[in-house]
């Protein structure tokens, strides 16, 4: 499985979730909020997180009744990596420069 079959904003989630440690829904709409400087609404953030949960990149853990934590799997860490291999092709550091 590869990160080819996510949106931007999916893989954009993965990400963050990657970057923090078992954040809730709560902090990941903020982290991705101030990265993008936009407004993201329940709606958007938690139907793209399940589908991160269905696709095996993310597990969802229960901190409350109403609050869950997110992880990364060893399959999202794989994908991860596989993507910036891939990116690395194409795009070179004195490209960017």
């Amino acid at each position: 499985m590869t990160l080819f079959d996510l949106s931007g904003f999916q893989r954009d989630l993965l990400i963050v979730i990657a970057g923090h440690d078992q954040p809730s829904g709560q902090q990941i709409k903020t982290a991705l909020e101030d990265a993008r400087d936009e407004e993201i609404n329940h709606g958007r953030l938690y139907p793209n997180l399940d589908v991160l949960v269905n696709k095996g990149y993310v597990e969802k853990g229960q901190i409350d009744r109403r609050t869950n934590f997110y992880t990364i799997t060893d399959e999202g860490h794989t994908a991860l990596r596989e993507r910036r291999e891939w990116e690395a092709q194409y795009v070179q550091e004195t490209a960017l420069a």
